[in-house]
């Protein structure tokens, strides 16, 4: 099988157009055609060489996989025709990690992009257990847009489970967009109190309409100031803070700081965006609020049919966050992202 990809070979070059050669599916394999594959942060972190993945280079980008398997290998012939979400994390299923529900911290884990190639192509080879088939997918559910799910979506999902997040609950959500809006709109579904806090206003005017029921500008703020606002409304709504959820969802070290900031007694944090930068925290008030703080990363598949029926049922909504855009522009795409000029969580198409 020949693929068109689009191929990091040198971080800092532009990413490279070539035709590969696909091996046959060998057991346990599929091969899926790529109808759109989104593009992340990530993707533009291994592009710049700011994050070095694991697969030597060369290697084609993306993790926001969904397509149709159109061959498989022995034991996986029945996804063969099935349309498809490839998880962004792919555990091993067999593993102790995997076999107590933690398969998205499974230690033989494969992730497109990073430890084999990835969605910036016509084509992908990769593990069939862990796919996730949208064949139920409803008429008025784009599926190009499900790619989003392997990542933005399901890694919030996860988050907030790991929060143990509750009906009644306050969320705060520090960083608005992509996986933090989502985030927040998860959180709003399963019935929590949600305040989206970013810096930037388009962010917060954007989830204000999807999620969010308070919003924090926090642009030129000290995070004690952010912090005593963010009480405030958890106050006015007269939940205790042992219910407070923190997610921190910006990446960044500020956004970092100020989702530490707004811990409170028994309080819990999930930090889940990622920054290569070090941050200086003082620990000693996790001991002295009792408070819990947790790491999480991607999401399990098995996880991923509550997620989409999120989705179905309405209740999160992808098509405002996202937009359709042709792969064979993926450098320019890159460079706009580098440049803050993307708004939405870009879903490319490789035939365009």
């Amino acid at each position: 099988m020949k693929a068109n990809a689009w191929v990091l070979v040198e971080p800092g070059k532009p990413l490279e157009q070539r035709t590969m050669n696909l091996p046959a599916p060998g057991a346990g394999e599929a091969l899926v055609e790529v109808d759109a594959c989104g593009l992340c942060h990530t993707d533009l972190a291994y592009a710049q060489g700011a994050v070095k993945p694991r697969h030597a280079l060369p290697l084609v980008l993306g993790h926001e996989i969904v397509g149709r398997v159109i061959d498989a290998g022995p034991g996986a012939q029945q996804w063969t025709g099935r349309s498809v979400i490839v998880p962004a994390v792919l555990p091993c299923g067999d593993c102790p990690f995997c076999r107590a529900g933690r398969g998205n911290a499974c230690p033989h884990q494969k992730m497109p992009g990073n430890d084999c190639d990835g969605g910036f192509a016509t084509h992908v080879l990769v593990p069939a257990q862990p796919l996730v088939s949208i064949d139920d997918a409803p008429a008025s559910v784009d599926r190009r847009e499900l790619a989003v799910v392997a990542d933005a979506v399901s890694t919030a999902y996860q988050a907030l489970r790991r929060a143990e997040v509750r009906d009644g609950d306050v969320v705060f959500v520090v960083g608005a967009g992509g996986v933090g809006g989502y985030a927040v709109q998860i959180a709003r579904a399963l019935g929590a109190h949600t305040v989206a806090i970013d810096v930037d206003a388009g962010k917060l005017e954007a989830i204000a309409s999807h999620g969010a029921e308070r919003t924090l500008a926090a642009c030129g703020r000290a995070p004690k100031d952010v912090r005593k606002e963010a009480h405030a409304i958890a106050s006015d709504w007269r939940v205790p803070s042992l219910r407070w959820r923190v997610l921190e969802c910006s990446g960044t070290p500020e956004g970092q700081t100020l989702a530490f900031t707004l811990l409170a007694q028994a309080a819990t944090l999930v930090q889940v965006g990622y920054t290569p930068d070090a941050v200086s925290l003082r620990l000693s008030n996790v001991m002295a609020f009792d408070a819990t703080i947790h790491g999480s990363w991607g999401c399990p598949p098995d996880a991923y049919p509550h997620v989409l029926s999120l989705i179905y049922d309405g209740r999160v909504v992808l098509s405002p966050f996202v937009e359709h855009a042709p792969m064979s522009r993926v450098v320019e795409w890159l460079d706009a992202m580098a440049n803050h000029r993307l708004t939405r969580r870009l879903v490319l198409n490789p035939e365009a």
